[in-house]
């Protein structure tokens, strides 16, 4: 479960190592920067939600809201 940024950058951070992508790489196929990503994966929490969530598709990623309970 996500339940803040930190958690966010650490699930896609997990997923692009195990994709054996750099963030150099990845930068370089999203168009996103390096700096972006590596704010991204450290939980930077100022990060724009589009660009994030088009990331986690990039990687393969779904991102679903539930209700809880």
């Amino acid at each position: 479960m996500i339940s803040d940024a930190k958690d966010f950058g650490a699930a896609l951070r997990r997923r692009r190592r195990e994709l054996g992508y750099t963030q150099l790489f990845l930068s370089e196929f999203s168009g996103l920067s390096v700096t972006f990503i590596s704010d991204l994966e450290n939980g930077k929490s100022t990060a724009e939600l589009g660009k994030a969530i088009a990331l986690a598709n990039i990687l393969g990623l779904d991102c679903t809201l539930t209700p809880r309970g």
